[in-house]
């Protein structure tokens, strides 16, 4: 019979706690201008101590290149730089430090639990942008196409048509006319069909096409939709060289299309996006370079009522209103803080990313730079998930545009000399299967092979998760689609 016994086991181990107040400071960084402003309004609601700052103070949160400031390390810094998921490398022993593990603890405010948290409902339905933007990068290998893409996308009208002068984008962007209508070209075959049409005979025109539907008397008839607006069916008719029955047929095929592709979708792309971050060049006099700063027109300021703290703390004797008092002027004290911290951050990271990339500020899309989250993050010392962060769904104002921070980085596959752009590569497999024979389908092995082949160092569960990411089915699936077809 084994002896039981007990004992007393001491173990030393470190934890990121993960408390109320680091989850709203990984949820202000997160935001843009126009979701803190309404996220503030809900703040100032709840709590009495807070009141917004309508001041036009158009220097606060100012940064520029030539002399910047170092922001100070505290609580809510150490923890969102190192908010790391199972994907990330463990953090450092430094990143656990005191001041992590117990910021805000006297606070005790009353936050969404973490399954709630903002980061868990970032799930949404997918927006036309979206949609757009993800066909963009599995066509397109090159960063500058899917700069000069993403620029077409948000110059789509509410109907998603583009109607906006080829020659000014490219003008603004600093690249040739042809290389925008190249790239228009090839995203007018985008889903959904009739997307970036100039009006709404193209848009018509895309749609018959892709269905093997247009004949040139539906061309003629699109040529003069004006008489079919008018009902003059007589004068269509002779033009056409068609009788009313198929005069009546050609109209019933039109109507069956889709005049508003983008009505396909219930959220729309912004028209217009507003930026969180302005940059502006500096006079020779003050050194040249550019300035950044904060957009103050959208940037919400928020100032804690100290007054008013000490009125009522003066008359406040029962225990339990004066702990709800404190935790009020805690929580207040600490949203100051993290959107102090978000702007110090946010200047931070869009500064170093102009700096890379001045040769497109200054000379145009050709000199745009490749660029990875890396890159930024081993030159701010901070994590990559929150560069990631920073400049998800935040634009910046610039002299060649309003861009989303996020489009000047292209991630990439191997290092060095062999670093390949991963959409380069997306782009490399769907053309491998799109060549297939029906008697050698190539299977994902096969597929890691031949890209390793031409220097591109990939696995095949990576080739297979950017597979399914195109929605492209298995060589089981595609041999037996390629022999149904025939």
């Amino acid at each position: 019979m084994s002896d039981i016994s007990q004992k007393l086991d001491f173990r030393q181990s470190q934890n990121l706690v993960m408390t109320p107040q680091l989850q709203q400071a990984i949820k202000i960084l997160q935001m843009n201008n126009q979701e803190l402003d309404a996220f503030i309004e809900e703040e100032i609601a709840q709590n009495p101590l807070l009141e917004k700052d309508d001041s036009t103070d158009k220097n606060a949160g100012e940064d520029d290149l030539a002399g910047r400031d170092e922001p100070e390390k505290d609580a809510i810094e150490d923890g969102f730089e190192e908010a790391w998921t199972g994907n990330d490398a463990p953090p450092h022993e430094s990143d656990f430090d005191a001041g992590t593990q117990q910021a805000g603890s006297g606070g005790n405010m009353s936050f969404d639990p973490l399954d709630e948290s903002f980061e868990n409902k970032m799930t949404r339905e997918a927006t036309l942008r979206d949609h757009l933007a993800e066909q963009l990068h599995l066509s397109f290998s090159d960063p500058k196409d899917h700069l000069i893409g993403m620029e077409l996308i948000d110059a789509l009208d509410e109907s998603g048509y583009m109607r906006h002068d080829i020659g000014e984008i490219a003008s603004r962007l600093g690249c040739e006319t042809a290389r925008i209508e190249k790239i228009l070209s090839k995203m007018k075959l985008f889903d959904p069909s009739g997307i970036f049409a100039a009006d709404l005979a193209e848009c018509l025109k895309i749609q018959l096409e892709e269905q093997k539907r247009f004949t040139e008397p539906m061309r003629l008839l699109l040529m003069n939709l004006h008489l079919l607006a008018a009902h003059e069916r007589k004068k269509l008719q002779s033009l056409c060289g068609v009788d009313e029955a198929g005069l009546a047929k050609m109209i019933a095929e039109i109507k069956s299309l889709n005049p508003r592709p983008a009505s396909l979708f219930d959220h729309l792309i912004v028209q217009t996006a507003i930026p969180d971050i302005v940059m502006k060049r500096l006079p020779k006099s003050m050194g040249g370079g550019w300035r950044v700063e904060l957009n103050s027109d959208t940037l919400p300021r928020v100032l804690v009522n100290n007054d008013y703290y000490t009125e009522v703390a003066q008359v406040t004797k029962d225990k339990k209103d004066r702990k709800y008092l404190d935790d009020k002027l805690n929580a207040a004290n600490w949203l100051v803080r993290a959107m102090d911290q978000r702007a110090k951050t946010i200047l931070k990271v869009a500064a170093e990313i102009i700096e890379e990339q001045q040769g497109f500020f200054l000379y145009g899309i050709e000199f745009l730079r490749p660029l990875t989250l890396r890159d930024i993050a081993d030159r701010v010392d901070m994590h990559e998930s929150t560069i990631s962060r920073v400049t998800t769904n935040k634009y910046i104002g610039t002299p060649r545009g309003i861009f989303e921070l996020k489009y000047f980085f292209t991630t990439a596959l191997g290092t060095g000399q062999n670093a390949h752009s991963a959409e380069a590569v997306k782009a490399r497999i769907k053309k491998l299967i799109d060549e297939e024979k029906a008697d050698s389908v190539l299977s994902d092995d096969r597929i890691a092979d031949i890209l390793t082949g031409e220097g591109v160092d990939i696995a095949r569960r990576t080739v297979a998760k950017y597979r399914e990411a195109m929605h492209i089915g298995s060589s089981v699936q595609r041999r037996r689609e390629k022999q149904g077809a025939h």
